[in-house]
């Protein structure tokens, strides 16, 4: 538990520390200052430096999102703490996610002080984790509603869906709404369930 606590003091201290100068600034050392913890603690705990430390704070940082996100739409729906049908469930995912994504202050100071790293980290770089991160929270979820399809192929487009409208916002469509959401959601849902009753 006190190793627990120690790896969670490091890595808040190394995401202060990005948040003040960027990723591609922070040392080691500003780590440590920032944290309180010794050099040789912080190579024990994350064998390989500073790569290691940087690369366990962001699966923290994307476990703590799923976790908000499937936390959010398991309580929705019509109040049992299912929601009541496919494209309810497939509407309210996107829009908690996108609200999470605005809302998440990290992710913007992030943005505004290291663009380069951070737009690789949430596009070509860092996708695939997400997209594999996103599949092991999500798939249980959507797969009872729309079986026996893949889920994990509808899990890939919705992540690039949210992503891309975050980065790139439209002036035509809204994903943090759920009645805009649902009006662009709903047709490619449908083609996508390519008209298997027992899916809807």
């Amino acid at each position: 538990m006190v190793g627990d606590d120690l790896d969670t003091r490091i890595l808040d201290a190394a995401k202060r520390c990005c948040e003040q100068w960027g990723v591609a600034k922070v040392t080691i050392d500003d780590i440590v200052a920032a944290s309180g913890a010794s050099r040789a603690t912080i190579y024990r705990l994350f064998p390989g430096g500073k790569d290691v430390l940087f690369e366990a704070l962001r699966v923290r940082e994307l476990t703590d999102f799923f976790d908000v996100l499937t936390a959010a739409v398991s309580a929705g729906g019509d109040g049992d703490g299912e929601p009541d049908d496919v494209e309810s469930l497939i509407v309210r995912l996107v829009t908690t996610a996108t609200a999470e994504l605005r809302n998440d202050q990290h992710l913007a100071i992030m943005l505004a002080t290291a663009p380069g790293e951070t737009l690789g980290q949430l596009t070509v770089e860092g996708l695939p984790r997400i997209i594999r991160v996103a599949a092991d929270y999500l798939v249980p979820l959507v797969k009872p509603h729309i079986e026996p399809l893949d889920p994990a192929l509808l899990i890939d487009l919705l992540v690039r869906l949210t992503i891309s409208y975050f980065l790139a916002p439209s002036d035509l469509v809204d994903l943090g709404d759920p009645r805009s959401a649902r009006a662009v959601l709903r047709p490619a849902l449908h083609a996508y369930l390519n008209g298997h009753p027992t899916a809807c």
